[in-house]
């Protein structure tokens, strides 16, 4: 229902160029063109400026910029709710989840999707960041939800959540350590990691490499595949984890864990959904809609 001519104007202002927003939405570049043309026409003002082959934003373009996120936002949001008052959707959606994500934030959004659409097939598959978004380009599943900063460029991202990585001991452990430490310090203390592929390690590598430590500098004693995997490490081993805050919110209230500032390394992340490139609607898009209506509940 929405003017497609906004979407249009979006993808050029957000990649400052015809071509790519053409690849962007599949559509043709001289149709991308028409579509500004008649925006500017309607709107009786310039929307970019052109010197060569670049363009950029001009003050008008910069008002509807600001305008056109909101107007596209609440066309979602109508449709979702039209829909809403019917009920009607029914079909199979395939999701897959990176293992925090699947663990922590999605069961109780899940529950509640079903409950909400009985007629929606839904199923889920777990594994780390990397692996989600593999299976997505090889379509064995419908929307994925990943965490970490990579992006794959034929792919596309939408904000869900904020996350924050932290370094936790447990409370029992032999390791000495202050309530604050440094990036350095840690080169000294016995770790227990995510596995390669995990959003979870790929924060961390970098929040390092900022600091100018590489990962292979540390004292990792195990890399495992889970969450989960590092709690149970942690309870028996004398070392330092670092995982979501989300994860470990039941043992930092009951005391078996404590977190240890990193002071010098945030490590801030958000969940994201991905989806293939030109890939919306459907019950992928319902789906994500129901999350970020919801998602304040998480």
């Amino acid at each position: 229902m929405s003017d497609f001519r906004l979407k249009v104007f979006q993808s050029v202002a957000k990649n400052l160029s015809f071509t790519k927003a053409s690849q962007e939405l599949f559509v043709s570049q001289p149709a991308i063109t028409k579509h500004i043309q008649e925006l500017e026409s309607t709107y009786q003002a310039r929307l970019f400026d052109r010197q060569g082959s670049k363009i950029s934003l001009t003050e008008a373009g910069k008002l509807l910029l600001e305008h056109c996120g909101r107007i596209l936002e609440d066309y979602k949001r109508l449709e979702y709710e039209m829909h809403l008052l019917h009920n009607e959707y029914t079909g199979e959606l395939r999701l897959g989840a990176s293992t925090t994500i699947a663990q922590y934030v999605l069961p109780p959004l899940l529950a509640s999707f079903i409950k909400k659409f009985p007629q929606v097939n839904l199923s889920l598959m777990n594994g780390n960041s990397r692996e989600i978004e593999a299976a997505l380009q090889e379509h064995r599943i419908d929307l994925g939800l990943v965490e970490g900063v990579f992006r794959l460029p034929n792919l596309k991202y939408s904000h869900f959540l904020d996350d924050e990585l932290v370094a936790v001991v447990h409370t029992k452990s032999k390791l000495s350590l202050p309530e604050e430490i440094t990036s350095k310090d840690m080169l000294s203390i016995p770790l227990v990691l995510r596995e390669r592929g995990s959003g979870t390690l790929d924060l961390i590598e970098r929040g390092l490499s900022q600091c100018g430590i590489k990962l292979s500098s540390l004292q990792v004693l195990m890399y495992l595949g889970s969450t989960e995997s590092i709690k149970l490490f942690l309870e028996n081993a004398n070392c330092m984890g670092i995982v979501s805050i989300r994860s470990i919110s039941r043992e930092l209230a009951s005391g078996i864990f404590r977190v240890v500032e990193v002071k010098d390394m945030p490590m801030l992340r958000d969940f994201s959904f991905v989806q293939q490139q030109g890939q919306e609607g459907g019950l992928a898009q319902v789906f994500m809609q129901f999350a970020m209506h919801n998602g304040s509940k998480l």
